[in-house]
């Protein structure tokens, strides 16, 4: 009877395998490409949401853990060793998905540091082709101004 689960095991057993089965399916998704910064921002609010939330689950981990190794104590072997089998199943999927995580996080981070690098770098050229048609616009001085001539041709 010692080597049985308490309700409470089951109950946390339950809750981190779906907590980690809905994860698993968020960072699933495809990702698509995107070309706004506020939706790459608003992604990587929810994969913050997720690390803060796997950090919640961590307790619920540790009590697994510490439960299975009490029981092991008290269990015979083959009972044992069930149990050890599935904690070590969830800590695979755990680290598995704690690391796809932060990949996830640091390539969106990557990308949109790149994305306002670009959207800056448009404005410049944008600015910058808005003055040279200005400049292409305008008069072109006389023949016989030479000292207009050169201004120009220095703009130029």
């Amino acid at each position: 009877f010692d080597s049985l689960p308490p309700a409470h095991y089951k109950e946390t057993m339950n809750t981190i395998l779906v907590w980690i089965q809905q994860s698993e399916t968020k960072l699933s998704m495809p990702q698509v490409s995107v070309a706004e910064y506020e939706i790459m921002e608003q992604r990587l609010g929810e994969l913050k949401a997720l690390q803060s939330s796997l950090q919640e689950q961590q307790k619920g981990l540790n009590y697994l853990s510490t439960t299975v190794e009490d029981m092991s104590r008290k269990a015979p072997p083959e009972v044992s060793q069930r149990y050890r089998s599935e904690i070590e199943v969830i800590h695979g999927r755990w680290k598995k998905l704690s690391a796809q995580l932060v990949e996830h996080c640091q390539k969106l981070e990557e990308l949109m540091t790149k994305l306002q690098r670009f959207q800056n770098d448009t404005k410049t050229l944008n600015k910058w082709m808005a003055e040279v048609d200005v400049f292409l616009k305008e008069e072109w001085p006389a023949l016989g101004d030479s000292e207009a001539l050169e201004k120009q041709l220095e703009q130029c």
